[in-house]
């Protein structure tokens, strides 16, 4: 008689982190041994947001589970109630199913909902992107409670190695795998740039220029830092693709911004959702990319793409040759979105190395998830013994 099949479900929440996990879903629903439990929350439900659970269906992932948990609303409170919302739908359905393993993706807020409900009922729990550092926004809290919560670690780089390791975690939970969302660049082909720039009215002479922004979760106005974008953009002469902003508070009042600044342009367009390939396609074709998104900070340094970060939403996070800082004033952002636009630095970027990986991360992941023991030793983290003098700095305190 032939082994049960190792049943896996993992949670997406938004269009971004479905475009990171698809390789990792194609690499377990092609394993015999493996049953996938897609499960999908959060944004993808939202008309607001494009209703992207369709996306599953037609890339051949049948959903096991759409639960309805993101409130309409714009605020922390709606934020904080989602939590609440989510909790409860996931406490019903991993009751239900009890799979052998759960699998989380990076920070987003939600992602504690089903960290939570997994911890209660004793489901093991693997995390990617864990030890990376996001200092200018609540996910960066969020990406290290999951850490805490979960048994098996899938870092990018080797700075989140130590981290993860320096948080507690014992080394054979941790793995080294890089980032999931370089897979589009080795896995499957990208659709031609061409067509789809002229068909989204973005074709040009001039390469366009991509916009990632997000509300930064920490200031008590999370839009705040959206005017002096805005206002630096003005007499950008490439054309514009925004891409839309997170289900986070403020986002509304950026997507308002986003929409008038577009309203008044004939090459600038807003897209409420990208499918991951098409994203991808958009940054091959792209001058630059200019924001405060992880994408920029993760993804660009694989195609040498100049990336202005704004601000201090990614603060912490480590950064290729290609990522150029600027704080959030317009005078700032003009001046290092000039240098992203220079083909002399374009040029100097040729060759780099992109600290996030080598775009085989699914493979590793869904190897270690077939082949980990799912046995005692799983669930039962041991503390790391204190080196000698801790003890001593603990009393000081």
């Amino acid at each position: 008689m032939s082994p049960a099949r190792r049943r896996i479900a993992v949670v997406s929440t938004s269009r971004a982190d479905y475009g990171h996990l698809y390789h990792v879903m194609k690499g377990l629903q092609a394993a015999e041994d493996v049953e996938l439990l897609p499960v999908a929350l959060g944004a993808h439900g939202s008309p607001r947001f494009g209703e992207t659970w369709r996306r599953f269906a037609e890339d051949g992932f049948p959903l096991a589970a759409r639960l309805e948990c993101l409130l309409d609303s714009d605020s922390d409170l709606g934020m904080a109630k989602t939590i609440g919302l989510a909790t409860l739908s996931l406490a019903d359905w991993l009751d239900r199913e009890r799979p052998d393993l759960l699998l989380l993706i990076a920070d987003r807020y939600e992602m504690l909902a089903p960290a939570s409900v997994a911890l209660a009922l004793r489901i093991p729990i693997a995390h990617i992107e864990g030890g990376e550092i996001s200092e200018g926004a609540v996910d960066d809290a969020v990406r290290h409670a999951l850490t805490k919560l979960s048994h098996l670690h899938f870092v990018p780089t080797e700075q989140a190695r130590r981290r993860v390791l320096a948080m507690g975690e014992e080394a054979w939970r941790v793995h080294r795998v890089g980032a999931p969302s370089l897979d589009h660049l080795h896995l499957g082909a990208l659709p031609d740039p061409v067509p789809l720039l002229a068909r989204w009215g973005l074709g040009d002479d001039l390469a366009p220029v991509v916009v990632a922004w997000h509300p930064v979760t920490l200031l008590r106005d999370p839009a705040a830092e959206s005017a002096s974008l805005f206002e630096a953009l003005q007499d950008c002469a490439h054309p514009l693709a925004f891409c839309f902003p997170n289900a986070d508070a403020g986002r509304e009042a950026i997507i308002r911004q986003a929409e008038a600044f577009c309203a008044g342009r004939e090459r600038a367009r807003v897209f409420v959702n990208l499918e991951h390939r098409e994203y991808w396609a958009l940054l091959h074709a792209a001058a630059a990319l200019v924001g405060n998104s992880s994408s920029g900070i993760m993804e660009s340094p694989s195609l040498s793409l100049p990336c202005v970060n704004i601000g201090e939403r990614q603060a912490g996070r480590e950064r290729a040759a290609n990522i150029l800082d600027a704080p959030a004033e317009p005078a700032a952002i003009r001046e290092a979105l000039s240098r992203a636009l220079d083909p002399a630095f374009r040029a100097s970027l040729d060759g780099m190395q992109s600290p996030y990986g080598d775009g085989h991360a699914a493979e590793r992941i869904v190897e270690v998830l077939r082949r980990v023991p799912l046995d005692a030793r799983l669930l039962r983290k041991r503390a790391l013994p204190l080196r000698r003098g801790e003890e001593a700095f603990d009393h000081a305190g």
